[in-house]
């Protein structure tokens, strides 16, 4: 009986690697990727823009420190699905496969749980809102961050607009020399169509005002009960929002899996090749 040649041998020009996944989640980590550089590239200008007392002084509730963690974490499970990929590693892609699938638990579980402990979920978002408001002036980025939330709901402060007392500028207290003693930022302030011109003095002295007097010249109510009504007047949108979340993290996790698969049954053929390779008789 002759050898058999290495040309028959079965699956020689065949594979079960298929271009179009690999290159499908290639792309797909591409995008992000970029994505990522570009948000760690404006958190890092943020940051070095700002004094380096003011960065130190509030990095719980720092946007530009928040946009390099995550720009960081997504740059790093992204580069291992391009990589991966690219190379057909098959380590490379389990990490990628897992690090997705930790994320999107997180967020699966952090929804639940705010859902469920709703109270408790409203006491961090009031905590982390009181700490912003201690450190207003401390932060440029912060501050915008704050006057833009109390502009598009409409509020003042956590749950009023006395909250402000607890910044060292706006503080109530005869000791504050401050001249925005008492005072509230001008975000809080009434706007009017025919407002040409802003008047950043507008919020002087409101704090020493009643909720009926300070209702005539500022939004007395607070950002955590307008938050909370938009939450719940908009719950199609949130849901949209995450299921346009989910979508991207499930279909990366679903091509990595399949992408594996293949280049392991890849391997079991070159592996049955090369053994019969070596032995021609069998």
């Amino acid at each position: 009986m002759a050898p058999r040649s290495a040309a028959t041998l079965p699956g020689e020009d065949f594979s079960f690697v298929s271009r179009t996944v690999k290159f499908l989640l290639f792309f797909f980590n591409m995008l992000f990727w970029v994505i990522a550089m570009v948000m760690i590239s404006i958190g890092v200008y943020a940051q070095l823009m700002k004094h380096a007392e003011a960065a130190i002084a509030c990095l719980a509730v720092d946007p530009a420190l928040l946009l390099i963690v995550v720009g960081v974490l997504m740059f790093l499970i992204t580069f291992c699905g391009c990589i991966g990929s690219l190379r057909e590693n098959i380590c490379l892609l389990q990490t990628f496969s897992i690090c997705l699938t930790i994320v999107f638990l997180l967020q699966l579980t952090a929804g639940v749980l705010g859902f469920v402990f709703s109270d408790k979920a409203r006491g961090k978002v009031s905590e982390v809102i009181n700490n912003a408001i201690v450190h207003y002036r401390d932060d440029l980025d912060l501050q915008n961050l704050i006057d833009f939330g109390q502009k598009e709901f409409d509020c003042c402060g956590g749950i009023s607009y006395k909250d402000w007392s607890q910044n060292m500028y706006f503080n109530c207290t005869v000791e504050n020399p401050s001249r925005e003693q008492c005072s509230v930022p001008y975000s809080c302030c009434l706007r009017y169509d025919r407002q040409s011109v802003i008047n950043t003095m507008c919020g002087q002295g409101m704090q020493a005002l009643d909720y009926l007097e300070a209702g005539l010249y500022i939004h007395t109510s607070g950002c955590i009960d307008r938050l909370v009504n938009w939450l719940h007047t908009n719950l199609f949108l949130l849901g949209g929002i995450a299921l346009g979340l989910a979508i991207p993290q499930l279909v990366g996790i679903l091509l990595s899996q399949i992408l594996a698969n293949q280049i392991r049954d890849q391997v079991k053929l070159q592996s049955y090749n090369q053994q019969h390779r070596a032995d021609p008789w069998n």
